[in-house]
């Protein structure tokens, strides 16, 4: 316990990275400071006001002229940016359509710049700021010290019986979401199997899953060894007390995803992953069938929840369908005693799009979430920071099955930053391995680039 006190040092934080500019203390400061933003209700609060408050900065930069150099993957910010506009523009038509009125539109319109538009907006922070992923990793360590800290006096809450609902932060008057926002607890009972849970600082316990395991790949990142397994342990600790199924999953599936995919160029791997998939054809069935099973499984463990689950994907689909095809209906709707009175369009990203903002909606999402993850696989090859960046597209696309992206954005805004970093080209993130070929033939190319400007 003294050793992990001992890290609450700031100095002793930061000290590996020298000095932070403006936007690393931002960035790290607003991570580093979870729990204390969510005890005071603000967490909700914090990632839309630092987004838009780094895209002014960034404009005011652009306007005297201190914009960055030119990028190859510049043109994937724009598809984010048209993206961000497209799902506005559906938002709107689909207020419209189903006579919402113009409050409606007004307020609708606020959510977006707090959900789908902040997604573009940290993408395009990552990309055009000086921002070191490095300092996001360690943030996230230190996320995970706080959990480990907090994690005994949790569990002791739950032993005594203390009340599991604290408090709804007043703050929840500035943020216009629900009080499951800005409501402070303790702990949670499963009603399905009367097993605790524990949220941490999420609104629900499944959300915990996806954030612990963002900063789960960061702590993989994480260069120092003792903040990395501080940061490892903290989060899978999250991950497990959350008994998020998906989020389980996830922890075991997506750094060992990452490792492999970022070296598909190595004949070695090759020839692995050949013979791999030969042994899967010629034990296809036994296999699949165990993978079944194992689904079978998991799905059980909480057969209530994948009932609701299903049940709001159908009726999702069947809605959109038949009455908004292409633009959706422009909110979502609670839905009967069926779904337990779960909002339709909740619980799933995808049909939640295709029921919200319709088919437009879903292909302005796909489109350059789909494009980021292959351009992202290209540059992992030789990137280290595109590898973290390619998680982070693994890792939403996994919980988009199970998740609101739009909804959690306050909490997931790292991930969309670190997607930023990782499109841009930067020399000091190549892998400088001597069997990278493509790293070594990338940092040549970029001397190569480097010493022509100079030479100009």
């Amino acid at each position: 316990m003294n050793t992990l006190i001992k890290h609450i040092n700031r100095d002793e934080r930061w000290s590996t990275f020298g000095s932070l500019n403006l936007e690393e203390r931002a960035v790290t400061w607003s991570i580093a400071y979870t729990f204390v933003f969510y005890l005071v209700g603000a967490l909700y609060l914090v990632a839309p006001v630092v987004g838009w408050a780094m895209i002014v900065v960034l404009i005011g930069r652009w306007a005297m002229g201190n914009s960055s150099t030119k990028q190859s993957a510049r043109w994937i910010i724009y598809c984010w940016l048209v993206c961000a506009l497209m799902l506005e523009l559906t938002l709107v038509i689909g207020h419209i359509d189903f006579n919402l009125g113009l409050g409606k539109i007004i307020k609708s319109t606020i959510g977006w710049a707090k959900g789908w538009a902040l997604l573009s907006v940290f993408i395009v922070v990552g990309f055009s700021l000086n921002i070191r992923y490095q300092t996001v990793c360690r943030a996230a360590c230190v996320v995970g010290l706080v959990a480990l800290m907090l994690t005994p006096l949790l569990i002791l809450a739950y032993v005594v019986g203390l009340p599991d609902h604290l408090y709804v932060s007043p703050l929840k008057v500035l943020g216009g979401a629900g009080d499951e926002f800005f409501t402070v607890i303790l702990y949670e009972i499963d009603p399905g199997n009367g097993a605790p849970r524990w949220r941490f600082f999420a609104p629900w316990a499944p959300a915990v899953g996806l954030v612990a395991n963002i900063y789960f790949l960061c702590a993989w990142f994480e260069k120092e060894a003792k903040w990395r397994v501080i940061g490892l342990l903290g989060n899978a600790l999250m991950i497990v007390m959350a008994a998020s199924r998906m989020g389980m999953i996830v922890m075991l599936l997506v750094p060992l995803a990452v490792w492999g995919l970022s070296r598909l160029a190595r004949p070695w791997l090759m020839v692995s992953a050949a013979l791999t998939l030969l042994l899967l054809v010629m034990f296809f069935d036994p296999i699949s069938h165990a993978l079944l099973t194992l689904l079978d499984d998991i799905k059980g463990a909480r057969a209530d929840s994948t009932r609701v689950r299903a049940a709001l994907g159908n009726i999702a689909v069947y809605r959109w369908q038949s009455e908004a095809y292409w633009f959706g209906h422009g909110v979502v709707e609670s839905g009967s005693h069926l779904v337990e009175f779960m909002p339709i369009g909740s619980h799933h990203n995808w049909y939640g799009l295709l029921f919200v903002k319709g088919m437009v909606g879903f292909l302005s999402f796909l489109i350059p979430f789909t494009l980021t993850t292959c351009v992202l696989l290209v540059k992992a090859q030789y990137q280290v920071s595109a590898r973290l960046a390619l998680g982070m597209c693994l890792i939403i696309g996994f919980f988009s099955l199970s998740e609101n992206i739009e909804a959690l954005a306050y909490m997931t805004w790292p991930a969309w930053l670190i997607i930023g970093i990782g499109l841009r080209s930067a020399i000091r993130d190549i892998d400088t391995y001597q069997n990278n070929l493509l790293g070594q033939f990338r940092l040549l190319s970029e001397q190569h680039k480097h010493a022509t400007v100079l030479s100009a």
